[in-house]
């Protein structure tokens, strides 16, 4: 419970949902480590209505694309119009300023995510960067448009999409919204320090990406061939998507928004942190 880990650390109350079988060695971890954490326990006839998007069927592990539409539907069940997923394994999470990555245990960022969402009429999904692709010798945006949005993801709720695929289920998403005109916001002011696929094991390392990732990265150029392919780097087989199609959405301010000048910090300020 590596992202449950990070949030308790941010103050920040949260579910979890897990399969059936793992509900109470759940809870007795989380009664015992003190996490801010509610169990909720998975639906399982998500995962067989789930699109896995390949011929296996249930032969193979579905991924976490089931969970992640009984997320979407438990937070409507709720009320609420737009919701948080993220990934189990989110170590820290960060504020990008003057080019320098800070770790931060303040629960601002989500709101002010949250906040520069809200000012648009037509997001549907957003989240921030990766820690990694974030340098602080590089000159970077504070946030771009129109692009993948991955392992923690706030959704707007009303928007006619579900989750899909046994792999590669985050850039699906994305492609999906994109395609049907919606944009995305994916920020370098705040940024997810997820640890690298395949480093942790159980879960997907073990279902889903113990043959490689040819199949992962396959999936994804079959769903959405016109803008995605195949290639070899890194030391193994990724997926490569043209995002450069959709930049010519923009976003559309709320007609009565009114942007102040001056900076907002949300509360937050640089403290030296004691060795």
């Amino acid at each position: 419970m590596i992202t449950s880990k990070a949030l308790t650390a941010m103050g920040v109350q949260h579910n979890i949902v897990v399969e059936p079988q793992e509900v109470a060695l759940y809870k007795a971890a989380v009664q015992k480590m003190g996490l801010l954490t509610n169990v909720i326990e998975l639906d399982m006839s998500y995962k067989g209505k789930y699109q896995l998007c390949d011929a296996h069927g249930l032969s193979k592990s579905t991924g976490s694309g089931p969970a992640r539409n009984f997320i979407w539907d438990h937070s409507v069940s709720q009320g609420h119009k737009w919701h948080w997923i993220m990934d189990d394994n989110i170590k820290a999470f960060y504020r990008m300023t003057k080019n320098v990555r800070i770790e931060t245990t303040s629960p601002s960022i989500w709101k002010a995510m949250e906040d520069f969402v809200l000012r648009y009429t037509n997001v549907a999904m957003a989240g921030p960067n990766y820690a990694m692709f974030a340098f602080g010798a590089s000159a970077i945006p504070a946030f771009i448009t129109n692009t993948r949005i991955y392992s923690c993801n706030l959704i707007r709720n009303d928007v006619p999409f579900r989750w899909r695929g046994r792999y590669n289920e985050d850039t699906i998403m994305s492609l999906d919204m994109l395609k049907a005109g919606w944009c995305t916001i994916q920020f370098n002011a705040f940024l997810q320090g997820k640890l690298r696929t395949q480093t942790i094991k159980g879960g997907n390392t073990d279902e889903l990406y113990k043959h490689g990732t040819m199949d992962k990265s396959q999936m994804l150029v079959r769903e959405h061939p016109d803008v995605a392919e195949v290639k070899f780097k890194f030391g193994r087989w990724h997926h490569h998507v043209d995002y450069t199609p959709f930049k010519k959405h923009k976003l559309i301010r709320k007609p009565d928004l009114v942007v102040q000048k001056q900076n907002n910090e949300y509360g937050m300020c640089l403290k030296r942190r004691r060795k």
